[in-house]
């Protein structure tokens, strides 16, 4: 008997998301890795499983593309608010449980397989301000360097570089967003997550810290950022709390299922999964 997953993508961020309420699903690295893996596998930047929770309507936990289970992701706190949704939990407006703790995602508009959802991220304490950097957590560690042109960096090279430098082995490594201010309020980013140890199409959690640090590093009033990645356009909206950090901070951008299918509870001697249909 086969395990149904579904795909989803948040501006091209993408997740392969089981359901596991009533059926739990061993979430080895293995395993993940293996459903993540690009052309043998699902193919995903994560894997997302939605669980029962005590005090929400339901639990995300996440897994990075190397196995591992991973911080907040703001792209897929869209997408399993919008997977939520297909599977009929709660209204247009849901709580839910991360590891960082709880959120709130409001569905602005649903139309068959897509949406446009807001989700409201966690407070940020503080941010660290550095003569090339700024660093701060949104959910997850997040280096900020700004660039004339988000073009004409080695997201790759550089990214990995600073993701593993010993600057930050003591936190677990950081994701890195590369940043370009295009004008007050709007900034365009490229973003190296580790966990997929590349540069992904689009990072939540990366887009509300950039959009944060822009704020800081030039002075702007503007409380509202248009947010331009690789694969689409996502928007921050957050408050200063008076104490050096940030509240009431928002995400707002488009979720949406690519397709659903089954692959084998029983992997191959080799790791691999077997698949029975996808639609």
């Amino acid at each position: 008997m086969g395990r149904k997953f579904s795909k989803y993508h948040g501006a091209g961020n993408d997740f392969v998301m089981i359901d596991g309420r009533t059926e739990p699903f061993d979430a080895t690295p293995e395993r993940v890795a293996a459903l993540c893996r690009r052309r043998t596998g699902i193919g995903a930047d994560g894997l997302m499983i939605l669980e029962s929770d005590p005090a929400e309507e339901f639990r995300m936990r996440y897994f990075n593309a190397d196995g591992g289970e991973a911080t907040m992701c703001g792209n897929g706190g869209r997408c399993i608010a919008l997977f939520a949704h297909h599977l009929g939990i709660g209204g247009m407006r849901k709580r839910f449980i991360g590891v960082d703790g709880p959120h709130t995602a409001e569905l602005l508009r649903v139309e068959g397989p897509e949406g446009e959802i807001r989700l409201g991220m966690i407070d940020v304490r503080r941010v660290e301000v550095h003569p090339e950097y700024l660093f701060l957590d949104t959910g997850s560690p997040h280096y900020v360097e700004f660039v004339e042109s988000v073009r004409g960096v080695d997201v790759a090279g550089r990214g990995a570089a600073i993701r593993h430098s010993a600057a930050f082995a003591a936190r677990g490594g950081t994701n890195v967003n590369f940043v370009e201010i295009v004008s007050d309020g709007h900034i365009r980013i490229r973003t190296f997550e580790r966990g997929v140890e590349a540069e992904t199409l689009a990072c939540g959690t990366g887009a509300t810290a950039s959009a944060i640090a822009a704020a800081v590093r030039t002075g702007s009033p503007c409380r509202d950022y248009r947010v331009d990645v690789e694969g689409g356009t996502l928007r921050v909206a957050f408050e200063p709390d008076g104490k050096g950090g940030f509240t009431r901070i928002e995400l707002t951008g488009p979720a949406r299922k690519v397709f659903e299918g089954e692959f084998a509870n029983d992997f191959r001697r080799d790791g691999e999964p077997e698949f029975q249909k996808k639609s």
